[in-house]
């Protein structure tokens, strides 16, 4: 069973007794049994398992995408479970990132119009947005690619952009699933050494799910998620 967990007075995250059951007719079955934990704001946790144990029903409801069949979620002191669907929505336009495995940019705008729209959707005027998403495309190193397509741009930089997506809005913490693993090995490592120094330098906090231990071990902590629960893991 997961621990109860102990006061974070700095937590941007926090989950308590998660459950998450699928139902069907009659047939029911458990995902999540007692998920329990709190992360810092600045930590980087990885979250591994295998295949199928959960570990992106757990993102989606950390990020208010999924409901819960029990327990809370608390972002940035608010929890999600007592809020609206506007005020969950306003809750992830300003307190979180999110970063898929596929880009998910929209086909039709440009790398900076991508990047631009979680601003122009909390309000920021146009001229303030696109400032802001050139100064981070151009750190994630796309500053000549600003008005190209997703289509024109190549895996490993449509990644970065998304990168810059999640981040544009200085969220308190960025969920990923699996962020690096449509990308070859040499791909995958630029953009997690990308989102680490971006850590460092924003203070974002990071939750990531990933199947590749060697980037694991590069986050502050690692748990993993097995029968419905999360657990400490050594990379040892």
């Amino acid at each position: 069973m997961s621990k109860p967990m102990t006061a974070m007075p700095d937590a941007v995250l926090r989950a308590s007794h998660v459950a998450k059951t699928y139902e069907e007719g009659d047939l029911r079955t458990p995902v999540l049994t007692d998920v329990s934990f709190a992360l810092k704001r600045g930590e980087t946790l990885a979250i591994v398992g295998a295949s199928g144990s959960g570990k992106s029903t757990l993102l989606h409801i950390l990020g208010g995408l999924d409901t819960l069949s029990g327990g809370e979620v608390e972002v940035d002191g608010r929890v999600l479970s007592r809020l609206s669907d506007a005020e969950r929505g306003r809750v992830r336009n300003r307190s979180l990132g999110f970063i898929y495995q596929f880009h998910h940019l929209l086909p039709e705008f440009t790398a900076l119009e991508n990047v631009c729209m979680p601003l122009l959707i909390r309000g920021t005027a146009i001229g303030e947005a696109q400032q802001r998403a050139i100064a981070l495309l151009e750190r994630v190193g796309l500053g000549a690619r600003l008005h190209h397509k997703p289509a024109e741009l190549s895996g490993g930089e449509r990644q970065r952009c998304a990168v810059a997506r999640a981040l544009v809005t200085r969220p308190a913490c960025v969920l990923g699933d699996e962020p690096t693993g449509n990308l070859d090995e040499a791909n995958a490592a630029q953009v997690y050494a990308l989102m680490l120094e971006l850590n460092r330098e924003i203070g974002t906090s990071f939750i990531l799910v990933t199947h590749d231990n060697r980037l694991a071990a590069r986050m502050d902590r690692t748990l993993r998620l097995h029968n419905g629960v999360l657990e400490s893991y050594s990379h040892d």
